[in-house]
């Protein structure tokens, strides 16, 4: 079977190695792993009853995803993405044999050992997952570029939850049923194979005739100290509290979900915070890249829609928590119920407001660098810290802390965290192309990019050896040129 050069191809204006078509592939990755997932979680309780064994589970996982993530980037950098996404996809599949293990088998070890290895693999899916996302776009298209990633990702868990809610329909039993394990773990497996359609980055090529980074890895040594260095960034520091908060209310709302309704009841809401990422996503995209302002503008604009979509839906939580406490006998509502839906809209809506949070935090990132190396450092620094306030929520459940409490200490982090992420923002550049190195595709010879397509105007060639007199006059029309980007 001969080999198909991926770089190459092009249909009409479509060409395989643009940036766009590498952030659809990698969106459908995460559909096919992250997104099942996803829709399990969204089950509450990992669609079982046992609410203190998957917050246990889920403890241990972002434990090890915290502690992983750190150096994920890194790692990244020195495989590369291709091969780094595809070793992260490996422990979504295992997680959910784990549970369909323990549904069948009551195994409860297995549960926990195959949340400690999601833990790890998963750090590095989001690393290389980070690292194409924020620097193989245009700046100007970062902000929809993360609106595409995440409606694919939350395709996942929108058909993840219809699958679920297709099987559990017609059940009213209190878990989910085995083949809804089934399903969703085939599904996992393919990510494993799609992964490697993903191109190194030395072969993708911008709209404007740029290529995101000729030298397709790092070595161990300097990526040590550009690791170490990102620790001295006072960015990093003032975005801490945000990457904390940024997955805090998980097991919040995923106990509420378990203590509220019953199996189909939850598959039905599982869909719905689907629908409601979405739609936070594209809504948040809008605002970063196509409000009429510049960069720094737009950004700030963009602090305060978030801000104040934590406020608007937060508020309605505390509102509506403070009707009920763990202790409170309850019935599981099933989605007949008319009781059920103002909750139902309430969850959907949470996750309105997370999508745009976790958007902000993405569109922070990626306006400080354009750097691919740099970004795949910041979004394992970022998955990083996320998973250790994951860990330390999921804790906080187990320990059947109450609901209201839980809530206020995640809005809380919310709140304070969005101000902070401004001030990084009110620091960013309008533009890092006149900064950072800019390498156009005239500019590469042939063969560096193995016939790689590229956008229309622009072209590869061989470059010939220029005299020493010639270089000047070279140099000012590439700086012309740069500028103008």
């Amino acid at each position: 079977m001969p080999n198909v050069n991926l770089a190459a191809i092009k249909v009409g204006n479509v060409r395989y190695n643009s940036p766009w078509v590498q952030v659809c592939i990698v969106g459908f990755v995460c559909f096919c792993s992250v997104g099942m997932f996803s829709a399990i979680g969204g089950l509450g309780a990992g669609g079982t009853q046992d609410t203190q064994l998957s917050d246990t589970a889920n403890a241990v996982l972002y434990a090890l995803f915290a502690i992983t993530g750190f150096f994920a980037g890194s790692i990244n950098n020195m495989l590369g993405p291709r091969l780094t996404l595809c070793l992260g996809t490996t422990g979504y599949s295992l997680y959910v044999g784990a549970l369909w293990c323990y549904q069948v088998n009551g195994t409860r070890w297995f549960l926990i050992l195959a949340g400690a290895i999601l833990g790890v693999t998963a750090a590095l899916l989001w690393a290389a997952e980070g690292a194409i996302m924020m620097s193989y776009p245009l700046e100007k298209d970062k902000g929809r570029s993360f609106s595409v990633f995440w409606t694919i990702f939350q395709m996942g868990t929108l058909i993840g939850a219809a699958i679920a809610l297709g099987i559990e329909s017609n059940s009213t039993l209190p878990s989910v049923s085995t083949g809804v394990y089934l399903a969703f773990m085939i599904i996992m497996l393919t990510s494993i194979v799609t992964s490697w359609a993903v191109l190194p980055p030395h072969l993708v090529v911008r709209g404007d005739g740029t290529v995101v980074e000729l030298e397709d890895s790092i070595g161990p040594k300097e990526e040590f100290k550009a690791f170490l260095a990102l620790f001295k960034d006072w960015r990093m520091v003032a975005l801490f509290p945000m990457f904390f908060s940024s997955n805090y209310f998980y097991a919040y709302q995923g106990a509420i979900v378990a203590f509220l309704f019953n199996g189909r009841t939850r598959a039905l809401v599982s869909l719905l915070t689907g629908l409601g990422s979405i739609v936070g996503s594209i809504f948040i995209g809008f605002v970063l890249d196509r409000t009429p302002f510049r960069r720094r503008t737009r950004a700030l604009i963009g602090c305060g829609v978030v801000l104040f979509l934590n406020v608007l839906i937060w508020s309605g939580g505390v509102g509506f928590q403070v009707q009920f406490t763990r202790d409170t006998v309850h019935t599981a509502w099933d989605w007949t119920v008319p009781a059920a839906v103002g909750p139902i809209i309430l969850i959907m809506a949470y996750y309105i407001a997370d999508a745009s949070y976790q958007g902000l935090a993405y569109y922070t990132m990626s306006a400080m660098t354009n750097d691919p190396f740099k970004l795949a450092r910041m979004a394992g620094y970022y998955k990083g810290v996320q998973s250790a306030g994951s860990a330390v929520s999921f804790g906080m459940d187990a320990v059947k802390t109450k609901f209201l409490t839980e809530l206020i200490v995640s809005w809380a982090m919310l709140l304070v965290s969005i101000p902070l992420a401004a001030l990084v923002l009110w620091h960013c550049r309008d533009t890092n192309y006149g900064v950072e190195k800019v390498v156009h595709v005239e500019d590469v010879m042939d063969a560096q990019m193995h016939g790689a397509a590229v956008p229309k105007g622009h072209h590869t060639e061989v470059q010939p050896v220029i005299a020493t007199e010639q270089k000047p006059a070279l140099e000012a029309k590439e700086h012309e040129a740069t500028a103008g980007v």
